[in-house]
């Protein structure tokens, strides 16, 4: 009779060297090709100021604004005194990643949002001279009432058939960020 042999210590180790290398050949590849990670954490930090907005608006009664580009957002607060919106100086422009881009419906109706050439930023907000920007007017209320403006903002990748998170709000409720199906 033959003694029973198994496999030995080096033998065990190759093969699991290569099912490693091989399973995070596999994460590396399916994480570089997609940004859907970093498109739902933009959508959560979207509708998280949203909510932060919110909050501060009923708490301060103050008017804020929401002024909205495909590739980007800046916060606005109403001056009651010279009725204009302005910049605030603590929240500064955000530019999204350029692999993606906002589609904003406002009342059920699709707005076409601005694209912004190379050398400008937001109307009203960034550089220039006082007297040759125009007054910055959001598209997004947040009134000291706790309304908003009904909105539905899709956050999305700019290739076709990426991935798109659908922030939404009917007025009243605070929006969350969710997987979105259709086109906006």
């Amino acid at each position: 009779m033959r003694a029973a042999r198994g496999f030995t210590l080096i033998e065990l180790l190759v093969v699991l060297v290569i099912i490693g290398t091989l399973v995070s050949l596999t994460v590396l590849s399916a994480g570089s090709s997609s940004h859907s990670r970093e498109l739902r954490d933009e959508a959560e930090r979207l509708a998280g100021l949203i909510t932060l907005l919110s909050d501060e608006a009923v708490l301060d009664g103050q008017e804020y604004g929401l002024l909205v580009d495909a590739e980007g957002y800046g916060v606005l607060i109403y001056d009651h005194a010279s009725g204009d919106w302005n910049e605030m100086e603590d929240r500064q422009l955000y530019k999204l990643p350029v692999w993606s881009r906002l589609l904003l419906e406002l009342d059920g109706e699709a707005l076409q949002l601005p694209e912004p050439s190379e050398s400008e930023d937001l109307p009203g907000l960034g550089g220039g001279d006082e007297e040759d920007k125009e007054k910055p007017i959001p598209q997004l209320l947040i009134l000291s009432s706790g309304e908003l403006s009904p909105f539905r903002l899709r956050l999305e990748e700019r290739k076709s058939g990426g991935g798109a998170y659908l922030l939404s709000s009917d007025g009243y409720q605070l929006p969350r960020a969710e997987l979105a199906g259709q086109s906006l």
